[in-house]
C-alpha cells in the first residue's frame, strides 16, 4: 500500500570514522548517504530520464525472455494441464520479494539495489556477499543467455535463408567449436546502446519488450483456435507434488524482475516510480505467462510435450498447418533474448558503479563520461568480459549457479525491508510491504526452500564463488571502503 503521509527522517547514526576489524565488517552506510551521493560519480553524474513506462520495460525485459519460449517443454510434464496453477504458484513466491523489493527502492532509491539495501541494514560484509551474489546474478547470466540467443539465431536463419552457422562459429570449445561468434555479437550490440545512454538503451528495449509481447500476444490469437476442452479432463494428473516441481522450475522464469530497482539513479521520480514499475512489471508477467500456458495446454495433450525446447512454435505449426509461425516465433525469440541481454548487462554495470563509488570494487567502475551520462569504462570491461565468456567458456553447471545467487540476494531484502522497519521506523517510504513482517518472512523461507531444491553441484560452485569474493573483499575492498572517510556534506 502507498504510504503519502509518512513522518519525516530520523536523524541517521553518522558512520565512524575509526573502529576494530570486527566493527568494520558490521559497519552500515547510512542511508541519508547513499540517497545523497546518488547519481554521482568519477567525473560525472548520471542523468536522470526514466519514467514509469521505461522502468517497467526495464524489468519486463530483463525478465521475459527465454523463460516462457522454452520452460512449457519441461513443466508441463511435470504438472499437466495445472501447470497455469504452477504459474500462478511461483508468481506469488516472486511476489513476496518483489514486495520487499518495492518498499527499499522506494526508500533507498540508489543503482545498487539489494546490494545497497544490505549496506544500509545489515553492515558491510553482508553488503559484500550480496553484491557478490549480484555479479553471479546478473554477469554470468547475461553470458548464458548470450548463448541461447546463438541457439536461436541459427533457427531463424535456417527457417529464413535455409543455411546455419558452422558449429565451429556457433558454439564455444568443449561444445563442439572453436568460438561462439554470436553470443559475443548480441553482447556488443547491446553494449553499443548503453553506450549511447540510459534513455536511447530504454528506448531500444522498449520497441523490443513491445515485439516479444506482441509475439505471445499472437501466439494466444492462433492457439486458441485450436483449444480443446477435453485437454483439461484430469486437471492435475500428478498431484499436488507435480504442481509443486514444476512450480520450482518456473520461478526460475521470473527472476529480473528486480531489474528496475538497479536504475534508481537514473529514475525522474525515484521514489514514486520504481516500487511500480516492480510491481506492475511482476503483474504483467505473471498474467502472460498463465494466459499462454492455459493456451498452450488447451492445444495440445499435455503427454505430447516431451521436453521440448520449442513447445510454442511446434503448437503453432500444429494449430496452421503452416512451417512460417515457426520461424516467426523464433524471429520474436532472436528479439526477446537481445532484451533480456540489454537489460541485465545495463543492472550488472550500474550494481558495479555503486560498489565501486563505494571503494569496494576499482574505482573505474564508477567513472562517469560528462558527454553521455554513462558509466562507459564500466560498461566497455563488464561487456567484453562477457562477451568472451559467452564465446569461449562452456557454462554449464556454472550458469546454473546465477539462480542460487540471485535467491540468496532475494533473501537478504526480505530481511532487510524488515530491518529498516525496525531501526529506522519513521522513514518516509512511498511503499509499504503489508502484513509485514509475515509477507518478508515468507518470501524469505521461500527463497530457502527453492535454494535447497538446487543440486549438490550448483551448491559447490556458489561456495566456491563466494570463497574467491571473500578473498577478494578481505584483500581489496576492507582496506579502501570509502564508508571509514565523511561524507562531503560532513567533511564541510
Amino acid at each position: 500500500m502507498l504510504d503519502h503521509g509518512a513522518p519525516p527522517h530520523n536523524g541517521g547514526p553518522a558512520a565512524p570514522h575509526s573502529e576494530g576489524p570486527g566493527m568494520r565488517l558490521m559497519r552500515r552506510k547510512p542511508v541519508e548517504r547513499l540517497v545523497a551521493e546518488g547519481g554521482h560519480g568519477e567525473g560525472g553524474t548520471l542523468r536522470r530520464s526514466l519514467g514509469l513506462w521505461q522502468l517497467t520495460m526495464i524489468s519486463i525485459g530483463a525478465t521475459l525472455g527465454t523463460g516462457i519460449f522454452v520452460v512449457l517443454g519441461e513443466a508441463v510434464p511435470k504438472a499437466g494441464p495445472a501447470v497455469t496453477l504452477s504459474f500462478v504458484i511461483a508468481g506469488l513466491t516472486a511476489l513476496f520479494s518483489a514486495l520487499s523489493y518495492a518498499e527499499l527502492a522506494g526508500t533507498i532509491p540508489v543503482s545498487g539495489s539489494s546490494y545497497s539495501y544490505a549496506y544500509a541494514t545489515m553492515g558491510e560484509l553482508i553488503a559484500w556477499v550480496c553484491g557478490w551474489c549480484l555479479m553471479l546474478e546478473y554477469g554470468v547470466s547475461v553470458a548464458a543467455v548470450a548463448v541461447g540467443w546463438g541457439e536461436y539465431l541459427n533457427e531463424l536463419l535456417d527457417g529464413t535463408i535455409g543455411v546455419t552457422l558452422p558449429a565451429a562459429l556457433s558454439a564455444p570449445p568443449g561444445d563442439g567449436g572453436v568460438f561462439n561468434a554470436p553470443a559475443l555479437i548480441v553482447v556488443l550490440l547491446a553494449m553499443a546502446f548503453l553506450l549511447g545512454g540510459a534513455r536511447e538503451s530504454a528506448r531500444a528495449n522498449t520497441v523490443m519488450v513491445l515485439v516479444k509481447i506482441g509475439a505471445l500476444v499472437l501466439f494466444c490469437a492462433i492457439g486458441v483456435q485450436g483449444f480443446r476442452s477435453g485437454n483439461y479432463e484430469n486437471f492435475m494428473p500428478l498431484g499436488m507434488a507435480g504442481v509443486s516441481a514444476a512450480g520450482a522450475t518456473l520461478f526460475f522464469s521470473y527472476i529480473g524482475f528486480d531489474a528496475a530497482s538497479t536504475a534508481g539513479e537514473e529514475a525522474k521520480n525515484a521514489q514514486r516510480d520504481l516500487p511500480r514499475a516492480i510491481l506492475l512489471s511482476l503483474a504483467i508477467i505473471t498474467a502472460l505467462y498463465v494466459l499462454v500456458a492455459a493456451v498452450a495446454v488447451g492445444a495440445k495433450p499435455w503427454r505430447q510435450f516431451t521436453d521440448s525446447e520449442a513447445a510454442l512454435a511446434q503448437i503453432m505449426r500444429e494449430v496452421t498447418g503452416q512451417s512460417f509461425w515457426g520461424t516467426l516465433l523464433a524471429f520474436c525469440a532472436v528479439i526477446a533474448i537481445a532484451s533480456v541481454v540489454l537489460t541485465v548487462l545495463y543492472g550488472q554495470t550500474r550494481i558495479l558503479f555503486a560498489m565501486a563509488r563505494d571503494g569496494l570494487v576499482p574505482k573505474v567502475f564508477a567513472r562517469v563520461s560528462p558527454r553521455s551520462g554513462t558509466p562507459r569504462a564500466n560498461t566497455l570491461i563488464v561487456s567484453l568480459f562477457c562477451g568472451v565468456l559467452a564465446a569461449a567458456v562452456p557454462l554449464g553447471q556454472l550458469a546454473d549457479a546465477t539462480s542460487i545467487g540471485t535467491l540468496f540476494a532475494f533473501a537478504l531484502v526480505n530481511i532487510a525491508v524488515v530491518v529498516l522497519r525496525r531501526s529506522r521506523p519513521g522513514m518516509p517510504r512511498s511503499f509499504r510491504v503489508p502484513l509485514s513482517p509475515l509477507l518478508p518472512a515468507l518470501g524469505f523461507g521461500f527463497c530457502l526452500w527453492m535454494m535447497g531444491s538446487l543440486s549438490t553441484v550448483t551448491w559447490v560452485v556458489f561456495g566456491v564463488w563466494m570463497a574467491v569474493g571473500l578473498v577478494f573483499y578481505f584483500l581489496y575492498g576492507y582496506r579502501r571502503s570509502r564508508l571509514a572517510a565523511p561524507a562531503p556534506s560532513e567533511a564541510k
